[in-house]
């Protein structure tokens, strides 16, 4: 028979409401509650053959393996967060048993217990901002072949002093846009983050990401804050943004977050 350990999911206070009932987790497993002290880890069983240390350290190498047990991961953590506030742990977090969860419970509780209580009824917003340039006024989207070729050196210079000049301007247009845009959604949520943009050869984005940030923001606000991106999208020509959410507040626990099979007793 296929040992199990205890995979964890979250770290929340006690709630009323049930989770889907059709609900399933890593590898395929219902998540269920374990209370301890006032406080609630959502965990469920998983196989050591594939969540051991060794083990996960290679599945995590495995893009495949990976994108699923994040989906399934993150399935979870959506969940709860429709029902409560729930403190995510990284993914991978596994224990032997379910005295190792609780041991865990006990030694970061008060830590727990000031997140859940900073984080209670409050949601985290994503919005990224991309610059995409636009053509230089009076292109034509097609030219002959001959347009390609400057008539001299000098020609080819003007055009390439065009192109810089275009380029420093649009760069200009976009950090003041962004920075702009950062300012005012700050003045409206508890705290932000700011994050390294994204490459757009590893996201498939198009556009050069200028903006890349995460936003605390009361649940009930949360209608105002949307609305307030939405009547940025426009403000400057060339600039595209993105509202993603609601999230539980990953950008705002990494504090009181466990590493990938670090918490294994």
């Amino acid at each position: 028979m296929t040992t199990g350990l205890r995979y964890v999911y979250a770290v929340c206070r006690p709630f009323g409401a049930a989770l889907q009932s059709q609900l399933a987790g890593v590898a395929g497993a219902p998540p269920a509650l374990l209370t301890h002290r006032g406080l609630v880890a959502v965990v469920s069983t998983v196989p050591e053959q594939d969540f051991a240390e060794e083990p996960l350290r290679q599945h995590l190498e495995d893009l495949d393996w990976l994108t699923e047990t994040a989906r399934a991961h993150q399935g979870v953590i959506d969940a709860l967060t429709t029902v409560t506030t729930p403190l995510p742990l990284r993914l991978g977090t596994v224990f032997r048993d379910d005295s190792g969860v609780r041991v865990m419970l006990e030694e970061r509780g008060d830590a727990f217990r000031n997140t859940l209580e900073r984080l209670d009824g409050r949601v985290e917003w994503g919005v990224k901002a991309y610059a995409e340039p636009e053509p230089e006024p009076g292109a034509r989207t097609e030219e002959p072949e001959s347009a390609g070729r400057p008539a001299s050196g000098r020609d080819y210079l003007a055009r390439r002093r065009r192109q810089a000049r275009a380029s420093e301007e649009m760069w200009q247009r976009a950090e003041s846009f962004a920075g702009r845009l950062h300012r005012t959604l700050s003045a409206r949520a508890e705290e932000s983050r700011l994050h390294d943009p994204q490459n757009g050869a590893l996201s498939g984005a198009p556009g050069l990401n200028v903006l890349n940030a995460a936003y605390l923001v009361p649940r009930a606000e949360s209608e105002g804050f949307v609305e307030l991106v939405d009547s940025a999208k426009d403000d400057v020509p060339g600039m595209r943004v993105e509202l993603t959410g609601p999230w539980a507040a990953y950008s705002f626990v990494q504090a009181a977050q466990s590493a990938p099979g670090e918490a294994e007793g």
